[in-house]
Parts: C-alpha cells; sequence; structure tokens
C-alpha cells in the first residue's frame, strides 16, 4: 500500500465485512482514518464534530456532584469517549461495542486515539450488543450487574428510524427506552447520536419516558460538498 492509502484491517463479522482503512486527504495532507461495512462507511475521521459534540452536551445535561459514571454504547474511532475522558468530574468510562474488531483496532493502537483511551484506568472496554445488554436488569458491566450510570451516550445507529440491524428496532421504542432509563441514576442522562435532522415523534417518544427530553442540531462544514452539514443529539433526563 502507498502512503495515500491503506487497508489496516479487514475481517467479517456477524452484520457483514468490516474495513478499517487511511488515507491522505490531498488537500489537507492529514490522514484520515474509515470504517466500511460492506460498501457502506460508518464513521469517519474527517468529521468528528458530532461525535465530540455527543459527550459535551451529555454531561453537561448531567444534575451530579458527585463522580460520574459514564457508559458509551458504540466505540466507533473513539471520538465521544475520548470526550469523556477529557471531564475531570468523571470517575469511569464503560464503552460497550458488538464489533470485536473494533475493541482490537484502539488496543493495539491502529487508531490514532486507541493509545489515550487504552492508558486510561478509568476506560474499560466491553465486548458486547449494547442493544440487548440494555433490555436486561444486569445492563452494561459485567462486572457489576445491575450498576447503574449518570451519563448514557449511544452511537451506534445512522438515525431512529435508519438502523444498522432491524433487530436494534426495539431500542427505540417505549419499552425498550423506559429498559434504558433504568439504567440511569436519578437525574442521570440518556444522549443519542442521530445522522439525519431532530426527528419531532421520536423526541415525543423520549419526553413520554424521560422527565425532560430534547433535540440539539450540530452543524459543520462539509468541504466535500461546498456546504453546511446538520445532525442530531437527542437528550433525555431521567
Amino acid at each position: 500500500m502507498s502512503r495515500l492509502f491503506e487497508e489496516l484491517d479487514y475481517r467479517k463479522t456477524p452484520i457483514g465485512e468490516l474495513s478499517l482503512r487511511r488515507r491522505r486527504g490531498l488537500a489537507t495532507g492529514v490522514d484520515v482514518y474509515e470504517i466500511k461495512l460492506g460498501d457502506e462507511f460508518l464513521m469517519t475521521s474527517q468529521f468528528t464534530a458530532s461525535e465530540i459534540a455527543l459527550a459535551r452536551l451529555g454531561l453537561a445535561e448531567v444534575d451530579s456532584d458527585c463522580p460520574l459514571d459514564v457508559a458509551v454504547g458504540g466505540l466507533g474511532l473513539g471520538y465521544t469517549a475520548h470526550e469523556v475522558l477529557q471531564h475531570e468530574a468523571v470517575a469511569s468510562l464503560t464503552v460497550v461495542d458488538a464489533l470485536e474488531a473494533v475493541i482490537d483496532w484502539h488496543r493495539s493502537h491502529l487508531l490514532p486515539l486507541g493509545a489515550g483511551l487504552t492508558a486510561d484506568p478509568r476506560c474499560t472496554f466491553v465486548h458486547g450488543d449494547f442493544f440487548k445488554l440494555s433490555a436486561t436488569p444486569a445492563g452494561f458491566d459485567p462486572a457489576h450487574p445491575g450498576r447503574r450510570f449518570h451519563a448514557i451516550l449511544v452511537d451506534i445507529d445512522h438515525s431512529p428510524g435508519v438502523l444498522l440491524d432491524a433487530a436494534n428496532a426495539a431500542f427505540y421504542q417505549p419499552a425498550g427506552l423506559r429498559r434504558l432509563a433504568a439504567h440511569l441514576h436519578p437525574g442521570g442522562v440518556f444522549a443519542l447520536w442521530s445522522n439525519e435532522r431532530p426527528d419531532d415523534d421520536f423526541t415525543g417518544r423520549l419526553a413520554g419516558i424521560f422527565a425532560a427530553a430534547r433535540a440539539e442540531t450540530v452543524t459543520f462544514p462539509n468541504p466535500l460538498q461546498g456546504n453546511e452539514f446538520t445532525q442530531t443529539v437527542y437528550l433525555a433526563k431521567a
């Protein structure tokens, strides 16, 4: 492979063929890391504003003076987890990902943020299906069944209506959201990333389960298309 493009790893997974690629941005001279599922782009390091905002907005909503226990659903390139660890109030971070390859890429430092995440004693990776774990009383931390969190931040599906796996659909319905809320401390926050603009129906669904709910838009420049792009972070407080 050349310095301009390299496939760093390729794995067959239960949801399809997963690949990690690095390419050099010709206009910027900066390396861009991309994860693809088949022919579909799952994530890229070229656009990270909303992944970082997911952590910032979610933690800003938490109503607690004690050290914070945070769970992240979806490790990806690590930008949400990395931002969580920038907050001194965070005592622990549990990151759940169903794709073992993604965890491996961070542990082996194939991804730029992997070294920092794995070196931080507050950060623990859990290989598991976030949605299935959310539906159980045991929750997200195998070492401490039933553990509750001050914030649960999720970035897995493209949006509440555009899913990587149809089996995830139940999570976004009232019963699934109610089971998720049971894993939060009182005053805790559920924050959800979406690739699309706000969905009023989903915000209303959140409001029917949580004490308060709203959608925050995150807009950033897209130089590839010469315009701006808007994504969404949903925020719901227990």
